[in-house]
């Protein structure tokens, strides 16, 4: 990990009514580990059972912190499914919108979840991504931010290769395959479908150009269009062995 002269972490109650008065980026409670791994068995039963979920070179996670960039987003199922494809506990950044009410944002953070505005930066969400990472625990960062659709890779937010220089944890790039056919937007209940998930290989974070003592945002644009072709790549085997192959690329396509 890399040193940074930031304060020490200390997690603030919120003070949104909706949130209850949780102080996010805590490492969960007993309860929140139990409730978190009951979940993960019930995913793994429905999940590999009805949507026939299937998991390929896991053996590349590795310890330690570590951001997974999953890709493509394309359904609800992909968050609480990317959970039980995962050999390790996971923490997610989501969008705020989920945690409506004291209910659900207990439950949410107790599962790893803080929330995170879409609109400007949200220094609270930051500071509670790089504490997670400061602990040694993986972070879910969906690089392409809301759902999307189609079969490319949209232009990634610059939030993952920002952490991974800030912190000095890698990028895992996960491909996730068949699960826009499987619930697609709109669609309620899912549909028996195969769901697949590719583990690419972990990518260090940039470093510093020569002579330079820090990485410039011109590197950082590099290494995020260089991780949106890595999550294409991914996105595309994992379609394939999904049985709902992408189209192939065309010239100038975006």
């Amino acid at each position: 990990m890399r040193e940074t002269s930031e304060k020490p972490f200390e997690p603030v109650p919120s003070d949104d009514p909706r949130h209850g008065g949780v102080a996010f980026g805590q490492a969960p409670p007993l309860w929140g580990n139990a409730l978190y791994y009951l979940c993960k068995f019930a995913l793994m039963v429905v999940g590999g059972v009805y949507l026939r979920m299937r998991r390929r070179n896991l053996w590349r996670m590795p310890d330690g912190p570590v951001i997974l960039t999953p890709a493509g987003h394309r359904s609800n199922l992909d968050t609480p499914l990317i959970g039980a494809a995962s050999p390790r506990r996971l923490n997610y950044m989501a969008k705020s919108s989920l945690f409506k009410s004291p209910f659900w944002t207990r439950f949410l953070s107790a599962v790893g979840g803080f929330p995170t505005e879409r609109d400007g930066v949200d220094r609270r969400a930051l500071r509670c991504a790089r504490e997670v990472l400061r602990r040694g625990e993986p972070l879910v960062v969906f690089p392409e931010g809301e759902r999307k659709a189609g079969p490319r890779v949209k232009p990634l937010f610059d939030g993952p290769v920002w952490l991974s220089v800030m912190t000095g944890a890698p990028i895992l790039p996960v491909g996730i395959g068949g699960s826009e056919r499987a619930m697609p937007k709109g669609v309620l209940l899912p549909r028996f479908h195969r769901v697949r998930f590719v583990f690419g290989e972990p990518i260090p974070p940039p470093s510093p150009a020569e002579g330079r003592r820090t990485v410039t945002s011109a590197q950082r644009a590099v290494a995020s269009a260089e991780l949106r072709e890595t999550l294409q790549d991914l996105f595309d085997e994992a379609q394939a062995w999904a049985r709902s192959p992408n189209p192939p690329h065309r010239a100038g396509e975006d």
